[in-house]
């Protein structure tokens, strides 16, 4: 899912080199366990995979995104499902659904109130909330190292670039039973995570889902912006010709308690 920190979403390079976001949440379906006839709601649905497994295991499934570019190729790949564009913050559905679903989209939000009412106002009584995203200390090394390249270059931007919100299991938890949640499951965990196109995986990786950071440096500086991130990565993260991302996530179930 798109939002402030991220204007436009590049599709078939995200399936293409990064589906491993989609690819590493399947298991989540398990834990949403979708039933034949529910009505299930995909937020934040990317390119729609997952919205389509779960709608191959029987329930009516639509998959909302705010970037145009990924509901247009969702259609594309599933031109039965129901797709729409629409804001994670500020949405609402005409009938209230069994279920929400949402994976790798959240941590784009940082408005994580606004987004727990619209979920909560979107599904029935009892019904569930199964998210994924990235939790408190998610990408860290590669934060640091992207702050201290900006300061190597003495690049201090007006604002901070930092479009991420990751929060800890009590503090999201917090956030969802002050709306009239029961959280019933979440834990943090670490997902070391492999990335393609060998010695350009961190900075395709970077062009991908940390733009924000690349743009706040001259076009004629963001070569060794690169080169800086990925100096102080490479002992860390760099092994046997691969890039990998120190990936930690949140994944939470809950349920609407209260009208």
């Amino acid at each position: 899912m798109s939002d402030a920190g991220v204007a436009t979403w590049n599709p078939e390079l995200y399936d293409a080199r990064h589906s491993f976001v989609w690819q590493r949440g399947a298991d989540l379906i398990d834990l949403l366990n979708p039933q034949a006839g529910e009505r299930i709601l995909d937020l934040g649905c990317g390119t729609g995979h997952l919205t389509a497994q779960i709608a191959a295991r029987g329930a009516e499934v639509m998959g909302i995104d705010s970037s145009t570019e990924m509901i247009e190729e969702a259609r594309k790949h599933y031109p039965t499902l129901e797709f729409r564009v629409a804001d994670a913050r500020d949405f609402s559905l005409g009938q209230p659904v069994d279920a929400v679903f949402s994976n790798a989209a959240l941590h784009w939000i940082q408005q994580a109130e606004r987004v727990a009412s619209c979920v909560w106002k979107a599904l029935r009584l009892g019904g569930r909330f199964v998210a994924e995203f990235g939790g408190k200390g998610n990408v860290q090394r590669l934060v640091n190292a992207f702050y201290r390249s900006l300061e190597a270059l003495n690049v201090n931007p007006e604002k901070d670039p930092n479009p991420w919100y990751f929060p800890s299991v009590g503090e999201y938890s917090s956030i969802l039973e002050r709306q009239g949640f029961d959280v019933t499951f979440a834990v943090l965990f670490d997902r070391l995570t492999p990335l393609e196109e060998g010695e350009d995986g961190m900075r395709n990786w970077i062009r991908m889902f940390a733009g924000v950071f690349l743009a706040a440096v001259p076009a004629k500086g963001q070569g060794r912006f690169l080169e800086g991130v990925e100096s102080m990565l490479r002992p860390d993260l760099f092994h046997d010709g691969t890039w990998h991302v120190d990936y930690r996530r949140l994944r939470v179930v809950a349920r609407k308690a209260s009208v």
